[in-house]
């Protein structure tokens, strides 16, 4: 059962403060500080990991740049200017998984990506284990919330390779109306790709990123996904010099394209 806890009054001067127009969202200053995303922090919070000039910060408080902020404990060092992000292109391959915390112990991504100091690599979405293709990775929260975020519809396009053909009617239900248990799925456009034998390969663009949503779909048309490959994230595409378990690091001009296209400017 959640616990609730009265916010300590505030003097005049500080609510006056924390109204104007320099502050920000704390879950936002956590994120550009490269703690994690926007989610990860507000969990924080909730927990009470966060304090504000030592008080216990609740998700919506926000901060200027006086207000000493810790962290479990430790106080949080923020750059006079906001930090240039970096963004990675991963491929992954299959095998890996794209968390820090495994108990089973398997391969992550993150062990083969370039440290980075004072930030950490935050993943724009996921990808399962059984599934390979491009990931993208950066340093910046802000960024990697806006491209997660269905408000942008950034499309996700995939290579699919699946066990029997689709027929007429299965192709217009993928791309209008397949009905999973967490709601209505549909991709904004599937192809046929070719293949032999029991095996077809389609390609198709998505504008979500549900749990497994690409092979839910398959599989509730009875089509099981042998193989799948995501070869666009919205602006991004999967580099063709790039091999399995290598990254490419995009330069200041095209990260700057990323940031203009999305309405950030982070420099």
């Amino acid at each position: 059962m959640s616990e609730w806890k009265r916010r300590p009054t505030r003097s005049p001067a500080a609510a006056a403060r924390i109204a104007g127009s320099d502050t920000q969202k704390l879950q936002k200053v956590l994120a550009d500080a490269g703690l994690g995303s926007r989610r990860e922090m507000e969990e924080l919070m909730r927990a009470g990991e966060v304090t504000v000039n030592g008080v216990a910060a609740g998700v919506g408080a926000r901060v200027g740049p006086r207000d000493s902020i810790r962290v479990k404990g430790r106080a949080l060092r923020r750059p006079l200017e906001p930090r240039f992000p970096r963004v990675l292109l991963y491929y992954k391959p299959e095998g890996e998984i794209v968390s820090r915390d495994d108990p089973a112990r398997r391969p992550s991504i993150f062990e083969r990506l370039p440290p980075v100091r004072g930030a950490k690599w935050l993943s724009v979405g996921r990808l399962d284990f059984n599934t390979s293709g491009l990931l993208i990775l950066t340093t910046s929260g802000e960024l990697a919330n806006r491209m997660m975020h269905p408000r942008y519809g950034l499309q996700r396009e995939y290579a699919v390779r699946v066990r029997g053909r689709l027929d007429a009617r299965e192709l217009e239900r993928v791309a209008s109306d397949v009905r999973l248990e967490d709601g209505v799925a549909r991709c904004d456009w599937i192809r046929d790709a070719g293949g032999e034998g029991a095996n077809h390969w389609y390609r198709l663009a998505i504008s979500e990123g549900r749990n497994r949503v690409v092979r839910r779909m398959f599989a509730a048309l009875g089509h099981a996904v042998s193989r799948l490959i995501r070869v666009r994230f919205g602006p991004l595409e999967l580099p063709r010099e790039l091999r399995r378990g290598q990254y490419l690091e995009l330069s200041p001009r095209r990260t700057r394209e990323l940031l203009a296209s999305l309405g950030l400017r982070l420099d």
